[in-house]
């Protein structure tokens, strides 16, 4: 939890499974991008593994996963960013941030009562700045044909943190390297970067979230910052394991600054 020992605030990381994730952020718990479904839920996207959605079981129940939040952000509307569980589960007065009008909507026809959209000029709650980035999700034709085909956005967003007290956090959300990530970095200079690093992969097409270069790329951009690789061996269409990830990281002398946490697993700053 976030705490003030001599005045000084610790910020805390926590992998759940996936891109769901939690921060305690200048006091407040934030949730993101829940995905509660049970392992097995939801079938399988065209990739060579045909295993069924998520692949593995959540670190922890539910109930300890939505305690105590104070906001839920919902970088995109994708099945294993938001689903039916999360809609149901996490209380209607909860305050809810979303990438765009549309997905503002979506969450309050779900139910939720105050819903309000990021913007890249930020947005405030409480003390903490949201700042909306952008990336690139659906790169080429056969992703942003894959996506039509399920019915889904091509959209996705990240959101960087910040606050006069805590280190500055941005979390890239679903995209590849590209000139929008390395903006964000150039202008906010986090010092904690979050970054989907599966490599996900449909059959045809390239990848839909970074891959062991793209966490390459942002480490030679950001060589400052720690580096939290997310949304890691829990669907189908990953490509890139922690264990080669790890491998990657200590061949490029990155290990001191790129963190590769299980589920479950929680760091604090």
């Amino acid at each position: 939890m976030n705490k003030k020992e001599e005045g000084v605030v610790i910020m805390n990381f926590q992998q759940i499974r996936n891109a769901t994730v939690t921060i305690t952020y200048a006091g407040k718990k934030f949730l993101i991008d829940p995905w509660l479904q049970e392992k097995g839920a939801f079938p399988p996207v065209p990739a060579e593994s045909q295993e069924r959605n998520p692949t593995v079981a959540l670190p922890m129940s539910i109930d300890e996963i939505i305690k105590n939040v104070d906001a839920v952000i919902v970088t995109h509307i994708h099945p294993d960013h938001f689903d039916e569980v999360a809609a149901k589960v996490i209380p209607k007065d909860t305050k809810m941030f979303a990438q765009n009008k549309e997905e503002a909507e979506a969450f309050k026809g779900f139910g939720f009562k105050d819903v309000e959209i990021l913007k890249e000029s930020g947005t405030l709650f409480g003390d903490i700045k949201l700042t909306k980035t952008n990336g690139i999700h659906a790169g080429d034709e056969e992703i942003v044909r894959y996506f039509t085909q399920f019915n889904v956005t091509c959209n996705a967003s990240g959101v960087v943190f910040s606050n006069r007290n805590e280190k500055t956090v941005y979390i890239a959300g679903d995209t590849i390297w590209c000139d929008a990530v390395k903006e964000a970095i150039d202008t906010h200079k986090p010092d904690i970067i979050i970054l989907n690093a599966g490599g996900a992969q449909f059959v045809t097409g390239g990848h839909l979230i970074m891959n062991a270069n793209d966490v390459y790329e942002v480490y030679k951009a950001a060589p400052q910052a720690k580096i939290i690789a997310s949304h890691m061996e829990a669907v189908n269409h990953a490509r890139v394991t922690r264990r080669a990830l790890k491998q990657f990281v200590e061949e490029k002398g990155m290990s001191s600054n790129v963190l590769i946490p299980v589920d479950g697993e929680a760091y604090t700053f």
